[in-house]
């Protein structure tokens, strides 16, 4: 009885350190997301989307920063998933027993957690500087090398996870193997791929550093790759130092829109990841 009491005692002690660990977290959490919508409410309005960033002490919004964040985070996911996807399906596919399949996914993972700004330095160094200027086809270039990473993992994932009995019922009634690849695999798959995808856009959608080495910025609405772009990652960063309340304001919004499109997709990512796992 005295060891079942010991036990019931470092279980109790344990169970509470674990909950006091996550109300500590949740509760920052909670703070970040009141302060983001306290201070970011205030500027939302129809001038928001409709107007271009403004200069010192002028109204304005932050629609070529919203355009210019739309364009690089959509352009940089169209580059980086298929390259992403074919890999992870080599990996699942292909070279599953392979040793060259231990070193790709060893360098993937260094890339998944490499910081995010050695990116940004890596893209500024073999593409800003041949141009000699910033450009929105950097920024893009940057963000589909944050993109592809996430994909690889997610598609050799969910594929290591599609039963072999279906790939061998679909190859004994003589489908190749790229068919039994594209209409089985993928299929029984095709949930956790979207998955993938979309916390993809959640992880690129927010990040600065790369940005500030590639595509910087501008004050103006421009849809010109071959140029500096706005963006709303990098008009956060400057506008929230600067001394006009204005553009303070503005910063507190954009970081605010960010937050929510950032929190709906890794929402919509938890649901699917959990129908599929119901199914």
């Amino acid at each position: 009885m005295a060891g079942y009491a010991g036990r019931k005692r470092v279980n109790f002690v344990m169970m509470s350190l674990c909950w006091a660990a996550a109300i500590f977290g949740i509760a920052w959490l909670a703070l970040i997301l009141f302060a983001l919508l306290w201070n970011g409410i205030a500027g939302l309005g129809i001038n928001v989307f409709t107007q271009n960033t403004p200069g010192p002490g002028s109204e304005g919004g932050l629609l070529n920063a919203i355009v210019g964040s739309l364009i690089l985070t959509i352009s940089g996911v169209v580059i980086g998933t298929p390259i992403g996807l074919l890999a992870g399906t080599w990996m699942a596919e292909y070279g599953r027993h392979y040793k060259l399949t231990m070193v790709v996914r060893f360098i993937n993972d260094i890339l998944l957690s490499a910081p995010s700004i050695i990116i940004g330095l890596f893209v500024y160094q073999i593409v800003v500087v041949p141009m000699h200027h910033f450009s929105a086809m950097a920024g893009m270039i940057a963000l589909a090398v944050i993109v592809v990473p996430v994909v690889v993992r997610t598609t050799e994932d969910m594929l290591n996870l599609v039963p072999n009995p279906l790939r061998e019922a679909a190859s004994a009634l003589g489908l190749p193997r790229s068919h039994v690849i594209i209409k089985v695999a993928y299929r029984a798959a095709s949930t956790g791929l979207l998955t993938g995808v979309l916390l993809a856009i959640a992880r690129v959608s927010g990040e600065t550093a790369p940005l500030l080495f590639t595509a910087l910025s501008s004050p103006y609405f421009s849809l010109d790759i071959t140029k500096e772009m706005a963006n709303l990652p990098v008009v956060i960063n400057s506008f929230a130092g600067s001394p006009y309340e204005n553009w303070k304001q503005l910063a507190w919004t954009g970081a605010l829109i960010i937050t929510f499109a950032v929190l709906t997709l890794s929402i919509s990512a938890r649901v699917l990841s959990a129908e599929r796992q119901t199914k």
